[in-house]
């Protein structure tokens, strides 16, 4: 499998985006946003994602993010969306011009959760690293494409089957930015089996 710019297919379609086979830009629109009920209660589910299809059980996809947010929760990144209640993200927040949150949220069932932790507000750029094992996700981030640190590990309920899965941003609030992914590539999975406790017997 490999990453083909021409099999991505957005879900809402910013207006202002350029795509080529090296890199993406997207710029934000205000008020745009994913999250499902949890502690807000609210549902938002505009974000543009653009994302491909593949049933490929093991693999993993890396990308760089550069982005230019300024204003409380703008935010970019890795995401597998695979319909309004059942998603995941990883991606880092914008706080304010001291610290962002830099975290996964995690929607299944029409429930979001969110796992994050603070990091300098001037940092503006990320590696995220995608990794499929079955119906088990690993997101990982690095701040130069080498070395690669474990963000989350989660199940997803309806991600057993074929799945889309690729990069997202947005603006919660009033504002808009633009996001610049580069160095997409697919690759066998970098997320190796468990080498450790073994199971416990049935």
């Amino acid at each position: 499998m490999k990453f083909d710019v021409n099999k991505l297919e957005w879900t809402k379609e910013p207006a202002v985006y350029t795509v080529s086979d090296d890199k993406i830009e997207i710029v934000t629109a205000p008020n745009t946003d994913l999250w499902q009920r949890t502690y807000y209660h609210f549902r938002n589910d505009n974000a543009p994602v653009l994302q491909m299809e593949t049933d490929e059980k093991y693999f993993s996809f890396t990308v760089r993010t550069e982005f230019e947010s300024k204003h409380r929760f703008d935010q970019c990144g890795v995401v597998m969306y695979l319909d309004s209640e059942n998603w995941l993200k990883g991606s880092i927040e914008y706080e304010n011009d001291v610290f962002q949150h830099l975290g996964s949220v995690v929607t299944n069932n029409g429930y979001s959760d969110w796992a994050t932790t603070e990091i300098s507000a001037g940092i503006k750029s990320m590696w995220y690293r995608f990794s499929r094992r079955e119906d088990d996700y690993c997101i990982e981030c690095s701040e130069d494409g080498i070395r690669f640190k474990q963000i989350r590990i989660c199940h997803m309920h309806k991600g057993d089957g074929k799945i889309r899965f690729g990069i997202y941003a947005c603006s919660p609030e009033d504002s808009s930015f633009k996001a610049t992914f580069t160095n997409m590539e697919i690759t066998d999975c970098k997320w190796l089996a468990h080498d450790g406790q073994q199971p416990d017997e049935e």
